[in-house]
């Protein structure tokens, strides 16, 4: 399938298709939410082909897997944390670690 037949999809569709494989997000324009979240349900590494993806798309992403917050721009503090509860490593990947995630870090370690 091409690009232009995932964006021909209804919402629907395209759910179907990110839950089979998360991958193919990278070839709708434009994703809803709901299809951002099935795919990195299915994928977390999906949300490096998503452009600004919500907190909550980003926090299903680093629940999945703590060292993907290597692929989020500016995440939140809560989404920092996120990634480190579930990889204590992750901290290596977040450019501006706040305080309270440092600390954080460093219990968990």
């Amino acid at each position: 399938m091409n690009e232009k037949d995932y964006n021909l999809m209804s919402e629907s569709e395209q759910l179907a298709a990110v839950n089979e494989d998360g991958g193919v997000i990278r070839y709708i324009k434009n994703p809803s939410e709901a299809v951002q979240l099935a795919a990195v349900n299915e994928d977390g590494w999906a949300i490096d082909v998503i452009k600004n993806p919500s907190e909550t798309v980003q926090l299903a992403a680093v629940n999945r897997y703590g060292g993907i917050i290597r692929y989020i721009k500016n995440p939140s503090e809560s989404v920092q944390i996120a990634a480190i509860s579930q990889n204590c490593y992750a901290i290596h990947y977040i450019k501006k670690p706040t305080i309270s995630v440092q600390m954080m870090a460093k219990l968990l370690s």
